[in-house]
Parts: C-alpha cells; structure tokens; sequence
C-alpha cells in the first residue's frame, strides 16, 4: 500500500505463495481483507475466507488494531462466532494456532490486552451452537491461540522490523506453534484437498448470510406478493371465471389481463427495493397465480372435450342415415369437430403459461376414433341380425316342426352358413372403414350368441305347442299313406301297425323339442331312446321303474332342457287321448267299408245267373234304365254311408273337443 496515493484494497480474493526458505517447506497465503468497501455489505465471501484459513492452515495470523480491543464488529467477534459453528459441524477437529497479531500498540501493558482478548474469544467459543458431539468440546481441543503485539510502523519503523523478525522466528522454533499437524496432507494431494475444502465451504447455506438491504427486500417484497396474490383470489371476476359451467368465453384473455394487472401493481409498488430479489418475488407471484388458475384451465379443456365429444356423437349418428361411405364420414366429422376442440383451446390459453393441450386433444380423438369404432361395430352386429332373423326365423321354425333326426343337425349347418354370410354381406354393406382383428372376434362372438339365443326362443316357442305338432304329425302318418294320399280303411289296413307307427313319429317330434342341441352331442342324446322305452316299449312301461320320473334329463344340463320328463309323460297321456278318437273313428269306418261292400264272388253269382235278364234288360230300354239306376244304387250306397260315417264322426270330435 502507498500511503501518498491513498488508502485502498490490496488483496482480493486468496493469495498463495511459498516461503523463499528451502527449509522447513512453508506456504503463506494471503486472505482479502474483511469489512472492506469493495465488498460494502456482502459478508459472505469473508466468512468463506475465514473458515478455509481455519480450515487449512496450521497457524492463522489475525491482525487488530490496538484500539478495536474490546469492540464488536471491530474485533471480527459476529464472524468468529459464525465460523467457529460451521467449523465444528463441517470439519473433525484439529488444533490450529491463532495468533492475534495487535498493531500499533499503546503504553498499555501487552499482559491486559492478551486477557481481554482471550476472555473474548472464550466467550464466542461458549456462545457459538455446537453439534450435539462438541457440546463439552473446550477451546483448546480446536485452537492454540498467542498474542503479539507489535509497535507503529511510522514512528517505530527499526522497532516494528526487530518485533516481526522475532515473530518469525516463532514459526520454526520447534516448540512446535505450527500447532498438532494430524491432518497432514501428501503434497501430491494438497491441491485436490484445498478444491475439496472449498467446495464444501461454498456450499454450506450457513455462511451465506445477505445483507440488511437484501433482507430488507426479501421480506416486503414476500408481503406486496402476498397482498396482490389475497386481492386477486378474492376478485369477483376470476371467482366468475373459475366457475366453468357458467363462463361466457374469452376465459384465456380475461385470465392474462386479470394476471398482468396483479404483476404490474406488484412492480409498482417493489420499485425501489433490491432488483433481485424483486425479480426473484415476482417470479414466485407469477408461478403461484399460475397454479391457483391451473385447475379452472384443466376443468375448462375437459369440459370443452366432453361438450366436444357429445356434440360429435349426436351429429354423427344422425348423418349415419343412409350413408354409404361410413369412412369418409366418420373422418370428415373427427377433422370438424377437432378443428372446433382447437379453437376452444386457443380461446382458453393463458399467454403467461406455456401449458401443454395435447394431452386433452389426443384423449379427445381416442374418444371419438373409440366411438366411431363402437358405431362401426353396432352397425355391423345390426345389419348381421337382421340377416340372421331373415335367414333363420322361417326355415328353424319349419325345421322344427318336421322334427326328425336331421332336424338338429340341419339347424346347425343352417346357423354356420347362415353366421359366415350375414358377416359377409354386412361387412360389405358398411364399406371403407377398416376393421382389426380384435373389434371383428368380438363381433364375431356377438353374433354367434345371439343366433344361439335366437334358436333358442325359437325351440321354446315351438316346444310350447308341442302337442299341436304331435297331433298334427299324428293326422298326417295316420290318415295319408306313404304318398300323401288319404288312406281308405278297407280290409287291407292294419290299422294298429299304422297307429303304432304314428304314435312313434309323433313321439320323434316331443324328443326333438325336449332338449336343445345346438353343442353337436346328438350322438351322445339319450332323451328319445327314454321316451321309447318308457311311452312305446310294452315291457319297459309294464315294469314298476319309471322312466321319467325326474325333473331333468341324464347328461343334459338344465340350461338346454326345453321340456322335463315328468312334463314329456303329461303330455304324452294327453295326447293319447286327443288321438284316440282318431283311431276309434277310422276303426269304425272299416267296419262300415266291411259291412256295405259286396263280395266279388257274390257279383259273379249274380252276373252269371242273371245273365238271360241282363240280355233282355239291354234289349229293353225302360228295363235298361232300371237296371242302371239299380246298378248305381248299390254301388254308390257303401260309399254314401262311409262319407256321412266321416262327417258324423269328425262332427262329434270338435264338438267333444270344444267342450
């Protein structure tokens, strides 16, 4: 420093350099002053300084002005206190010599000033918080501390250089000032080890403490922020824009003027206090109203998709009617209403937010593709239905009441041609809109449990006028012949082989309808030969066992059981009844064709006798007449009394029946 040219800093920052003896190897650094100008009111960096000195080095020199003994920021006693607390909770202790250099001292006695200046250093040590393992750790476990006193270097100048000569020599006399050394460091490592202690240093929050303006600043700049955060929860006008059911538009607008007006009032009112932690105030107020109106912009772009979605549904289905090209209107559609979800969110946007409404846009299209798909696919299962009923209603109905072996068999094949071309057709019909595999299985396993579900209405409506069948299919083998031509009860009829026969065919069409079969398991069926044995064996139903005394069928499950056995023995008995009459009657009318028809031998008797009165009836044209009139009467008179025996009979059964 020259005095002539004034006072100023000499050393900023941390000086290193080695000793210009060979031996003992010593290096010297040189610390930047504390309570500096330059600094003005950043202590940071000088406690910084002062623990890393702390830290590394084996003797520390302090220099004091004789008279700021006694005095508290002076002396340095706030850092010394801050210092010593981060020492002990950053570093293992190890014993460093402090040496109080007093500059300029005074006539009084060296003896006074070093026990004042030891009682204070004694004090910040008791007043400086310990960790919990140094809380009885005394002064001397860390520091060594000396007092020298040296005398001014203007008035005093050979004195002062004698004083710091032997002062010197303290540091190489082997009484060892340099302190314990326990924490020698290899001087390969040394650099590595200063980087590592500063570092540490650096990070430590506690001895970066801000000045009065910047505390000063934090706190009423956190208040103006509070208030204008309070004043714009409480406005009624974003109270009336949070509520989204009942806001009129321009919801983003509204929102970023409502936030620049808070943040300008803000400005206004932190101009005069420290710009960054004014800067850093408004930062944490914009971010804070940001995530107040967060969810009132989330609950928006969700309402706006939901409003999107439904607008969507209800215009698709109605254009659905009629159109062909199912594609080009379900993506004309999901461009329009996308592009009108687009212009929602640009009217939601806040210009102070960068928020991301790809997330409410993409779920937007997966709701409508899911919806178009959904539509796609209850197209096709309706237009398969509808073929389905129209291929299976008529010909299930007319196979069932055939009821024949065949008749199972032949509904399925009916069903699985039936299934694979209404899939076809309606796939067909629905054109240009592409189908995955998944979407198609589904449809598939729809439609295949509707047309079981379809069969299965069917066989229960038909198994419920099941004794109509039976009768009619009894009627039919019964009175017409192998040729559908109506039987004539002459001798030649056995008329309990064609009753037995009838009976069997009948009894075909009530195990038909008993059981559904829809699974193939035909084979496997034991329901017609039960009711063989049970209704048409003559053995079986003389034995006391009862066949069909049960409410369900062996190895069928109750799910495909039409009619239960005790039910197939009611009806089986009504039915016998029913057609009893039928039998009666046709037993009658071959007794009647029996007792009106003559003989053969009997017209020859009477052509061969009768041949000399035949010559002259011929002869004769009044006899002729007779004769033919005669002739006709006796052959048409069997057949009259056997038509009205029919109608007597047929009379008296609906009569019978009626009642």
């Amino acid at each position: 420093m020259d005095a002539v040219k004034g006072r100023s800093q000499t050393t900023k920052g941390i000086w290193v350099a080695k000793y210009p003896t060979s031996h003992p190897f010593t290096l010297v650094m040189d610390m930047e002053g504390t309570d500096g100008k330059e600094r003005g009111e950043d202590t940071a960096f000088e406690k910084q300084s002062t623990l890393f000195a702390l830290a590394v080095a084996d003797i520390v020199l302090i220099n004091i002005w004789c008279h700021d003994i006694g005095r508290e920021h002076a002396s340095n006693k706030p850092l010394l206190n801050t210092v010593f607390q981060v020492m002990m909770r950053l570093f293992v202790p190890h014993r460093t010599t402090l040496i109080f250099v007093i500059r300029d001292k005074t006539k009084t006695p060296l003896e006074n000033l070093e026990s004042e200046l030891r009682n204070d250093i004694q004090k910040i040590w008791e007043s400086a918080p310990k960790p919990e393992a140094h809380k009885e750790t005394p002064l001397s476990e860390f520091f060594n501390v000396e007092v020298v006193a040296l005398s001014n270097y203007e008035d005093k100048e050979d004195t002062f250089k004698a004083e710091v000569a032997w002062m010197r020599q303290k540091f190489f006399h082997e009484n060892k000032l340099a302190g314990d050394q326990q924490a020698v460091v290899p001087a390969a490592g040394f650099s590595l080890s200063l980087q590592e202690i500063w570092e540490k240093i650096k990070k430590d929050r506690d001895l970066d403490i801000p000045c009065i303006k910047v505390m000063v600043a934090t706190v009423r700049c956190e208040e103006i922020a509070n208030e204008k955060y309070s004043a714009f929860v409480a406005n009624e006008e974003w109270i009336q824009l949070k509520v989204i059911s009942v806001h009129p538009g321009g919801f983003g607008i509204k929102l970023s003027s409502m936030i620049d007006t808070c943040i300008s009032e803000y400005d206004e009112e932190a101009t005069y206090y420290d710009e960054g932690v004014k800067s850093m105030k408004r930062k944490q107020l914009e971010e804070k109203l940001l995530q107040l109106v967060r969810p009132a912009f989330q609950d928006l772009l969700e309402l706006k998709r939901s409003f999107t979605l439904d607008k969507f549904k209800g215009a698709f289905d109605m254009a659905l009617d009629g159109v062909k090209g199912f594609s080009v209107t379900a993506r004309n559609f999901t461009e329009f209403f996308m592009a009108q979800f687009d212009e929602g969110c640009a009217d939601a946007v806040i210009k102070q937010a960068n928020w991301d409404t790809s997330k409410g846009r993409d779920k937007l299209r997966r709701d409508i593709e899911a919806h178009v798909a959904s539509v796609h696919a209850d197209k096709i299962k309706d237009h398969c239905e509808a073929n389905l009923r129209e291929l299976l209603s008529g010909p299930v109905e007319a196979l069932l009441k055939q009821a024949n072996n065949m008749t199972w068999p032949t509904i399925r094949r009916r069903l699985r041609e039936a299934h694979e071309s209404a899939f076809s057709g309606s796939a067909a019909a629905i054109s240009g809109f592409d189908m995955d595999e998944q979407t198609k299985a589904k449809i598939d396993a729809s439609l295949e449990k509707y047309v079981r579900r379809m069969v299965d209405a069917k066989a229960k409506e038909e198994a419920g006028r099941v004794l109509i069948h039976m009768k009619e299919r009894f009627k039919t083998k019964f009175s017409d012949d192998s040729n559908s031509i109506p039987r004539v009860w002459n001798r030649r009829e056995n008329i309990g082989a064609i009753a037995r026969a009838a009976h069997s065919s009948s009894l075909e069409v009530l195990s038909v309808m008993a059981v559904i079969r829809l699974d193939g398991d035909d084979d496997g069926d034991k329901v017609q030969p039960t009711l063989y044995s049970a209704l048409l064996d003559k053995e079986m139903s003389t034995t006391t066992y009862d066949l069909l005394a049960s409410n369900t069928w062996e190895e069928v499950p109750t799910s495909k059981t039409l009619i239960i056995p005790l039910k197939c023995k009611e009806l089986w008995k009504e039915f016998k009844e029913k057609t009893k009459d039928i039998v009666s009657e046709a037993i009658v009318e071959q007794e009647a064709y029996a007792r009106f028809q003559l003989p053969p031998w009997a017209i020859g008797c009477l052509i061969f006798v009768g041949y000399n009165a035949i010559m002259r009836l011929i002869s004769n044209p009044l006899c002729l007449g007779v004769g033919v009139i005669l002739v006709a009467f006796l052959l048409f008179k069997p057949i009259w009394v056997q038509v009205c025996h029919k109608g007597y009979v047929t009379v008296k059964s609906v009569n019978t029946t009626t009642v």
